[in-house]
């Protein structure tokens, strides 16, 4: 079984699940941890999502979620609607990404994906609020970036006891805060192997210029398929 991660954006929350004993287990399941644009935000306007999925990424029987009551159902978006209960979700890069690699490699099985929460991380005077972007932020955080991602690389591999667990990491769209390039520079420059980085700079954003469009998306769920299948 293979279980890639795939890393977007800036703080990571991620949460160990185990399925009931009853369920169609997946053969391949990668977990989807980050922030708001791993959870997806594409067709959202206000407290309202405008209910469109690309084509390319409409559901497949054989690609599956593990929902909030850990149990495995056909993926549909929005995936982390159960999960990012605080936020209304709309499409993101998981659909779309397991839906290329079905798409451009058949021969692969059963999918699943575990969308993970995001929590805010917590400054050194409490709760970080509005600005949880730290890492772009705090000049401290931005160049510690690096140094603390390649740790919690390590880190999970140990945990999992898999020290080539495939890592896929989204390098910055948008970000607040003076230290995006920073964080960018950081992302595009993590050097332990089987971690791959595809940079989404350049996607189309909404017009609150942080988060990406429903075709971003699309098209961020394509290259982290073409990123998962050249490591294969």
């Amino acid at each position: 079984m293979t279980i890639p991660i795939l890393f977007s954006l800036l703080s990571i929350f991620l949460t160990l699940l185990h399925p009931s004993s009853g369920d169609t287990l997946p053969e391949d399941i990668f977990i989807l941890a980050g922030e708001s644009n791993m959870a997806g935000w594409g067709g959202v306007t206000g407290s309202k999502w405008n209910g469109y999925v690309p084509p390319q990424c409409r559901p497949n029987p054989s690609i599956l979620r593990l929902s909030a009551h850990f149990t495995w159902s056909e993926a549909a978006d929005p995936l982390h609607a159960d999960i990012d209960v605080n936020h209304v979700c709309g499409v993101g890069p998981g659909t779309c990404f397991a839906s290329a690699i079905k798409s451009k490699d058949p021969k692969l099985g059963w999918w699943g994906s575990c969308p993970a929460p995001w929590v805010a991380p917590r400054s050194r005077n409490g709760p970080a609020g509005p600005t949880w972007e730290s890492d772009t932020v705090v000049r401290a955080d931005a160049k510690a970036y690096k140094r603390n991602m390649e740790k919690l690389i390590r880190d999970i591999r140990t945990d999992l006891n898999n020290p080539s667990l495939p890592i896929i990491q989204v390098a910055l769209a948008s970000g607040k805060g003076k230290f995006v390039n920073t964080v960018r520079r950081a992302q595009l420059g993590i050097t332990p192997p089987n971690v791959k980085c595809v940079d989404a700079k350049g996607l189309d954003l909404k017009t609150d210029h942080l988060h990406l469009t429903t075709t971003s998306q699309h098209h961020l769920g394509s290259l982290l398929a073409d990123a998962f299948l050249a490591s294969q």
